[in-house]
């Protein structure tokens, strides 16, 4: 019954999909749903999948890439698109540190964050309409395993920065290697049956820029956020696009 609390504890804080009763709404729920990420990832990938496959029959490619970029941003109700936004404004506003969490809280958006999304969007829908409808689909259902998988990782590697605590404050308690073993095999796994060898490769290229991602963030403010988590999946989502081009290991 736990696990079950935990898994609809994962979907309630990391989608918009209604759930009935208060299953999964504690505190304790959600410090045990960090291992359940990979698995929201899973769902949002078949469903995404389905609606780029359906895209394509019906609309030409820029436009079914379009839809799918919706699709993928309104599973969190844009919440981690939010997150980028905040980040691009205090990373680049050149204050220190402080000042930088200040303006990452602050619910307005400056001239970077407007465009860390522009540009963000642009290449998800431009890589997007660069595929086939086959290699779209693989795109579709791996971009949300891949971006959940990076929010495990991110957890993991850096402390929470806020004293006053934040949304992800419940997953910092007890941290522990499992949740982590448990995306990657997972998030691996989804990637080969996706899409072989060339998915495997998209993977090891989503931890990779994670990785530097969080470099980033701990040389930036001293360790991660809520925006800081919500950015991460934005970039391995972009990311995962990136490596299945036709050019890449072809």
């Amino acid at each position: 019954m736990n696990l079950l609390r935990q898994c609809c504890a994962a979907f309630r804080f990391l989608t918009i999909i209604p759930l009935l009763g208060t299953f999964g709404t504690d505190v304790e729920d959600l410090q045990g749903a960090l291992p359940f990420f990979p698995v929201v990832g899973i769902v949002l990938g078949s469903l995404s999948g389905a609606a780029a496959w359906l895209a394509w029959q019906i609309f030409p490619p820029l436009a079914a890439s379009v839809v799918v970029t919706f699709v993928l941003l309104s599973f969190s109700g844009a919440l981690h698109l939010d997150g980028l936004a905040d980040c691009a404004d205090g990373f680049f506003s050149s204050r220190e540190r402080g000042r930088m969490l200040e303006i990452m809280r602050d619910s307005r958006i400056g001239v970077m964050g407007v465009i860390a999304v522009v540009m963000i969007l642009l290449l998800k829908v431009s890589l997007l309409s660069a595929l086939d409808s086959a290699d779209a689909v693989r795109a579709a259902v791996l971009m949300p395993i891949a971006g959940r998988a990076a929010l495990v990782m991110m957890i993991l590697l850096l402390p929470y920065v806020r004293k006053e605590g934040g949304l992800a404050t419940p997953f910092y308690a007890g941290r522990s290697g499992w949740p982590l073993v448990i995306t990657m095999v997972l998030f691996f796994g989804a990637a080969l049956v996706v899409s072989g060898l060339k998915g495997v490769y998209a993977g090891a290229a989503v931890l990779v820029a994670v990785f530097l991602f969080s470099r980033l963030c701990h040389r930036k403010i001293g360790g991660a956020t809520g925006d800081t988590l919500g950015a991460s999946c934005e970039v391995a989502e972009t990311v995962a696009v990136l490596l299945l081009l036709p050019h890449f290991f072809s």
